[in-house]
């Protein structure tokens, strides 16, 4: 999953939490709730995954999981919130075999395989308009950043104070890490 208040549109990263291979395991939102950060924490994310999940398919019974972290006393890692893998986009194509695999740069995350949801590429980097960042509140590893500065608009429940970690889903742009899927800059 994926905010940055800046963006008209919320894309967020969704996995379910057990995998049939190679049905849909992984996409990102083809639009976004409306509400900015306030996704209703990680149980309204998880929700809304699965919402989206099922307008694809509507037998689709499984648990999807947001690929979002969250801070403070009770801080969640993304890594851990969405299964072992493998996982694949709406097309069937591997994009990661496993945890390791998802945040190493062997993972087969790029523009043309992080598909929305109904299998329809998102606009990066040169298109218009721009909409490659996607919110996560996580670091390079998939866990969520230390300290006390808030990477996850309030654990997603801001409406529009606050920052968040995104990645580029195009993988360019520039931030501290402008290749990274899920941690390019605040």
């Amino acid at each position: 999953l994926f905010l940055l208040a800046a963006v008209p549109m919320v894309l967020m990263g969704c996995s379910p939490a057990t995998v049939q291979e190679p049905a849909m395991s992984f996409f990102l939102t083809g639009s976004g709730p409306g509400n900015g950060a306030d996704l209703g924490g990680l149980e309204g994310a998880d929700q809304y995954c699965g919402m989206l999940a099922r307008t694809v398919d509507e037998s689709d019974s499984g648990t999807w999981r947001a690929y979002l972290s969250t801070t403070g006393a009770d801080g969640v890692d993304a890594r851990d919130r969405i299964g072992d893998g493998p996982w694949h986009n709406s097309r069937g194509v591997r994009i990661a075999s496993n945890v390791a695999d998802l945040h190493s740069e062997a993972n087969n995350l790029t523009k043309d395989t992080q598909l929305s949801e109904g299998g329809d590429v998102i606009n990066g980097r040169g298109d218009t308009p721009n909409r490659h960042d996607i919110i996560t509140g996580s670091q390079l590893d998939g866990t969520a950043a230390p300290g006390e500065d808030d990477t996850t608009c309030s654990n997603w429940t801001s409406q529009g104070e606050g920052s968040a970690l995104v990645g580029h889903h195009d993988r360019q742009g520039g931030g501290a890490n402008p290749t990274s899927w899920n941690s390019a800059h605040a």
